[in-house]
């Protein structure tokens, strides 16, 4: 009777220490990475299909984004919104970040260049065709200049075309390019100022002209880690691997330039 209860009281400890062991394994040790990447709206065709390709190849990698116009986004960072990587259309929301010490310029670079487009709905019922062409518009889209780059730029095609001052009344603001483009697409306005990429994207509008790079600032796309990522290194991995021939040939597909 005394071995059966000795017998009994080990596999009793046995099963208590084997719970134990089950509390102190940690839920989420399979659970992916998550990296966050805040990223200019134009550059989300392009960034989905990368995000495709590297989580096949990291299956312990997940990517998110926060797509967004640039100013907005480097705000969001600013006040401490997560993020791992900044993916900016302009240089000089990135370079706040870099200056408050937020991205270390050694983990950053100027990645892309891109285009600056005048597009129509494709039935163009007021037959524009040049940025001259605007003063048939009723309406015209461009992103809030003080947090969208592509609508920062149009302002000064506008105004460095001597068009600015006849047709500011006639400018419908939008929170991204993706926006610019959707007012288009469903005639909402008789135009909008979008990047190439954006108007590379859609069936519904035309292009009926390119700014001349002499009458805007350079469209710049630098990428950058940021400081304080949970991920650091994680998050380097897919900064360089933005930078591959694989990547960039992706871009490129979409209408991108490499700035270099």
């Amino acid at each position: 009777m005394k071995k059966f209860y000795r017998f009994f009281a080990s596999m009793l400890l046995v099963g208590l220490l084997a719970a134990c062991g089950n509390e102190d394994k940690d839920p989420h040790v399979n659970e992916p990475i998550e990296l966050t990447i805040s990223a200019a709206a134009s550059l989300q065709d392009a960034l989905e299909e990368l995000k495709t390709t590297y989580e096949k190849e990291h299956n312990t990698i997940k990517i998110l984004y926060n797509f967004g116009g640039s100013g907005a986004l480097q705000q969001q960072i600013l006040q401490g919104a997560p993020a791992d990587l900044f993916f900016s259309a302009a240089e000089d929301k990135f370079d706040a970040l870099v200056k408050n010490e937020i991205i270390d310029p050694k983990l950053g670079m100027d990645l892309l260049a891109n285009e600056l487009v005048l597009i129509v709905p494709k039935n163009n019922e007021k037959q524009i065709q040049s940025f001259e062409d605007l003063k048939q518009a009723g309406k015209i889209a461009l992103g809030t200049p003080e947090t969208v780059p592509a609508g920062q730029y149009g302002v000064e095609t506008l105004k460095n075309s001597q068009l600015w001052e006849s047709l500011e009344s006639k400018i419908v603001y939008t929170k991204d390019v993706r926006q610019v483009l959707t007012y288009s697409e469903t005639e909402n306005v008789d135009a909008g100022i979008v990047y190439k990429t954006d108007a590379l994207v859609s069936t519904k509008v035309e292009v009926v002209a390119t700014a001349d790079e002499r009458t805007h600032t350079p469209i710049i796309y630098p990428v950058g880690v940021i400081k304080n990522s949970k991920y650091v290194q994680e998050a380097e991995d897919f900064y360089h691997f933005l930078q591959s021939d694989e990547a960039m040939d992706v871009f490129k597909k979409y209408g991108f330039k490499g700035a270099q």
